[in-house]
């Protein structure tokens, strides 16, 4: 057939664009459905098959694609081999993991990913030296950049490969061409050479996973559907399958884009939000001359990529906008059914990329299309980790067509959580808990999935804001700030301010209005940086107002005091406080590692009140429900919807809310730190908590939501004589980042503990109460820290013109290597920018040595930031901001000795 031919097909571009590629007639396109087995001459598909399914095992792997036959392999190095069982629907690797690309490489968008993906990479070269066939083959990759902000992405991770262990260079054009000869270089700025990644052959990854892990005892069950899995009191007890019932322990959904649809094979059913997209990829024939060697190149400003593949040329890519597959949910079950019809209309604009990047394509000849269904999930991040529903249920989906990238080191995690309880990774952030159940919501992953490919090469900017999926969960004053200028970010598919512009006044009546999204669009200084100075400007000197609806709020309650031996076993922090006290506390793993860092506020005797992060919601409910006595005499109940959540702050908070309450405001009735519930305006039942989290003066209100427009108008019209301005959340970091505060998933994870942040005088260590994680602080505390959180002051950085430090970067002391920066920002009150961030201690092997205050404050600092090195003061406490009142041309109004002095108290108070 003639590509000629398909013209009734296609629009007449793309028949141009077909003519290019092919010169001569081919005889198939899209008719080799899977990857032949006579390829895979070390592992033959038949010796994968066993026909009598076992009645009971430890561990049940749904899914005998490459992500299942990692798992499986891992599982049965640790030992659990015979005691484990994988049940394919159909034939192994015969899902989405005979059609991937096969490219592996180390560079991911954060440290947690590409140590897995590290991982991945080294069990490749194990297993070809052990004999066993992966198709590795270590050519390297090139990316290259067409503007100049690519290669500004391109010097941060070069920077950033010293931390990553990555090996990498930056090229000009010319030297990106002797790499690859195939490429035009004309409209290329330069690119990133890593010699360290390649590719491998994902079919015979997997088949040799399986043979491996068959000889270490896993039993694998093909032609065997799961139908059902059985849960009791919480925990897996069953699976039942198209053969039979298996009882178990352990259950892992390895079932890539079915992964959703196996989640609703239980009950309560287990929520894993993917849904499948349409992804292409086409192959010629055999290229006289071709380089086996060539490198993988990756064209990110044109979304494609190509590489060698057995003397042909694949090519792929990621188009912006993608096109979802299977839209009403339901996937076909056979191989043949799943292929899907090649749209060229849609690979237009991918084919056009190609023809303009790879010349020579035009005269290749077209072998076939491949358009085969690939899962993603809603934040274009892997699902990995133990579902929040069901104890014992594990979830390793999501791969996003990189599965051999990934499936090394999230296979190795998966087996060591199973049999271990914890893994040596850090993986709060592609953790199943990070999911609501918005997210599994199917229109919702419809509209989403079309954004999410793009973002594989993407030219992503700091605080990357989704398109889709908006207008999900909105406070009651939603109406109110989107009338004030709000420009929203989303966190947890909460709407949240990210700044105000009030000149561009909106009708909160008019619902047609559109909602304004954040960006950034910059490296270096940012367009909302003038306003977000008058909002913190605002926080220090006047009344901020800011809302922190989404943060997670959870009530905990019992009859008797069994509250208070749950939370004093699950806190590092001594929880036993007065009534109407608040207490800033971990929860901590096994490892002394923070699984939860929040407030508790003490309402009655057996009564508390936690605030969390938002991004915990599922997450802290899922670790707290687990060490909940099974008796049910706790009970724990989610609130974040039912209170509106309101921040005022600033020196006149005091005066501002003593105009609307009959409650007495003073440092002595209203000490920092305390709870006390309130009547506002006409409303009552407020619960009020004199705190910010941001070091400020003022006060958080959480206010039931039918009072929460009611509040919020007496809050606004009395505040006006006091300066009163809305803030949104990037003055809230900013001021945050400067008071030298910690927030969890973004400076603390379940790695890092309270000894390595400062918060040791927060560990309840007098105190003979065990809770998790005693011993191993306990030893930390003997033995010393091994890294330090640090605030460092950039001297020599023009805010104006210089690139800013957006968190990664690498931290340099006296020349050498010590570390990377979580959090930064600019300090308005230094005018300097802020960088939060963790200190090591390396010896000459690069083995981390004890960190003490005198290594810390002795040397001479530098960050780096996209390959300049910029000086920096260092400081291990909070520093004393000097305190700022409005003038007279702000406001009428002085601060009293009282206020002044709450004003101290709280910048000292080490949060």
């Amino acid at each position: 057939m003639c590509l000629v031919s398909l013209g009734c097909y296609v629009s007449m571009e793309t028949r141009r664009l077909l003519c290019a590629v092919s010169r001569c007639s081919i005889s198939e396109v899209l008719s080799r459905r899977r990857i032949s087995c006579s390829s895979v001459k070390s592992c033959e598909p038949n010796d994968c098959h066993d026909s009598l399914t076992p009645k009971n095992a430890r561990v049940v792997i749904c899914g005998g694609g490459v992500m299942g036959a990692a798992v499986a392999y891992h599982l049965a190095q640790l030992g659990w081999g015979p005691h484990t069982v994988l049940v394919e629907l159909g034939r192994c690797g015969g899902g989405t993991t005979w059609h991937l690309s096969g490219l592996v490489g180390a560079f991911k968008p954060t440290l947690t990913q590409v140590k897995l993906a590290q991982s991945s990479i080294q069990l490749y070269k194990d297993m070809e030296e052990m004999g066993l066939k992966t198709g590795w083959k270590q050519c390297g990759s090139l990316s290259i950049a067409r503007t100049r902000d690519r290669m500004t992405v391109f010097r941060r991770m070069k920077a950033q490969s010293i931390s990553w262990n990555i090996e990498c260079e930056l090229v000009t054009p010319q030297e990106a061409q002797k790499l690859c000869p195939l490429l035009a270089v004309d409209d290329l700025q330069g690119g990133l050479w890593i010699p360290g990644d390649g590719v491998g052959d994902p079919y015979q990854i997997c088949l040799s996973l399986i043979a491996a892990a068959k000889k270490g005892g896993v039993k694998v069950v093909e032609n065997c559907g799961v139908e059902q899995i059985l849960n009791q009191d919480g925990k897996v007890a069953a699976v039942r399958t198209s053969k039979g019932l298996i009882e178990c322990e352990y259950f892992v959904n390895c079932g890539g884009f079915w992964a959703r649809n196996i989640g609703k094979m239980s009950e309560p059913y287990v929520k894993v939000p993917l849904h499948a997209c349409e992804h292409y990829y086409l192959h010629t024939k055999p290229i006289s001359g071709l380089d086996p060697m060539t490198p993988v190149v990756r064209d990110l400003d044109g979304h494609i990529y190509f590489r060698e593949n057995e003397g042909r040329l694949l090519a792929g890519g990621f188009e912006p906008v993608a096109k979802p597959a299977f839209e009403d949910g339901s996937i076909p079950e056979s191989s043949e059914d799943r292929l899907l019809p090649e749209d060229w209309d849609h690979f237009h604009v991918l084919l056009e990329q190609m023809l303009h990047r790879i010349p020579s394509l035009g005269d290749a000849v077209l072998e076939r299309l491949c358009n085969g269904p690939e899962a993603f999930s809603p934040d274009c991040k892997w699902i990995v980790g133990q579902a929040p529903e069901i104890e014992n249920y594990y979830v390793a989906a999501g791969m996003k067509t990189i599965g051999i990238s990934a499936a090394g080191g999230v296979g190795r995690a998966t087996a060591e959580l199973i049999v271990n309880g914890i893994s040596l990774y850090d993986m709060y952030e592609i953790d199943i808990s990070r999911f609501l159940g918005l997210h599994n919501n199917r229109k919702f992953l419809r509209d989403r999935v079309r954004e999410v490919p793009g973002l594989h090469y993407g030219l992503i900017y700091p605080f990357h804001e989704f398109k889709t999926g908006r207008n999900l969960r909105m406070s009651p004053i939603y109406p109110k700030l989107k009338e004030a200028g709000a420009v929203f970010g989303q966190v947890m598919g909460y709407e949240r301010p990210s700044w105000f512009e009030p000149d561009i006044k909106l009708d909160s009546d008019d619902i047609s209005q559109p909602l304004r999204i954040a960006y950034t669009s910059t490296f270096g200084k940012p367009p909302w940086f003038d306003i977000v100075s008058e909002e913190y400007a605002a926080c220090r000197e006047t009344v901020g107002l800011s809302d922190y609806s989404s943060f997670t709020k959870i009530d905990l309650r019992s009859k008797g005091n069994e509250v208070v031996d749950v939370l004093q076993y699950l806190c590092s922090n001594d929880v036993d406080i007065p009534l109407g006290g608040i207490i800033h506390t971990g929860m901590q793993n096994i490892h002394g590692g923070y699984e939860n860092d929040c407030s508790l506020a003490r309402l009655a005797e057996n009564h508390y009140m936690m605030i969390a992060p938002t991004i915990q919601q599922t997450r802290c409910k899922a670790w707290i429900q687990r060490h909940l006595p099974s008796d049910g005499s706790v009970v724990m109940t989610d609130i974040t919807s039912m209170y509106t959540a309101i921040c005022i702050m600033g020196p006149f908070t005091k005066l501002l809310l003593a105009e609307l309450t009959d409650t007495p405001l003073s440092p002595k009735s209203f000490p920092f730190f305390t709870f006390k519930e309130i009547d506002v305006g006409l409303a009552n039942g407020i619960r009020a908590m004199n705190l910010t989290h941001t070091g400020e003066l003022g006060y958080v209100l959480y206010i039931p939501n039918e009072f929460a427009l009611h509040v919020y108008t007496c809050l606004i019209e009395a505040g006006q004589k006091y300066g009163i301005r809305h803030a949104g959340y990037y003055a809230m970091r900013a001021l945050r980042v400067e008071r030298f505060y910690a927030f969890w998933g973004q400076d603390l994870d379940t790695t890092t503990t309270p000894l390595e942040c400062g918060r040791s005088w927060r560990v309840k260590f007098d105190s003979d109460m065990d809770f998790i994680g005693r011993k191993a602080l306990e030893k930390q505390r003997n033995e010393g820290i091994r890294r330090m959180y640090v605030q460092l002051l950039l001297q020599d950085h023009d805010h104006e013109i210089d690139l800013w430090p957006w968190g990664g970067e690498p931290i340099y002391r006296d020349g050498k290597y010590v570390g990377a920066t979580t959090t930064t920002g600019y300090g308005f009150t230094f005018k300097r920018q802020v960088c939060l961030g963790f200190v090591q201690n390396f010896d000459e092997n690069g083995n981390a040595q004890e960190v003490t205050n005198e290594y810390v404050l002795s040397g001479f600092y530098e960050v780096d930031i996209a390959g300049i090195r910029y000086h920096a003061k260092v400081n291990i406490h909070s520093p004393n901001l000097p305190t700022q009142y409005p003038d007279k041309e702000r406001g009428a109004y002085k601060a009293t000795r009282d206020e002044a002095s709450d004003v101290i108290y709280s910048v000292n108070l080490k949060h």
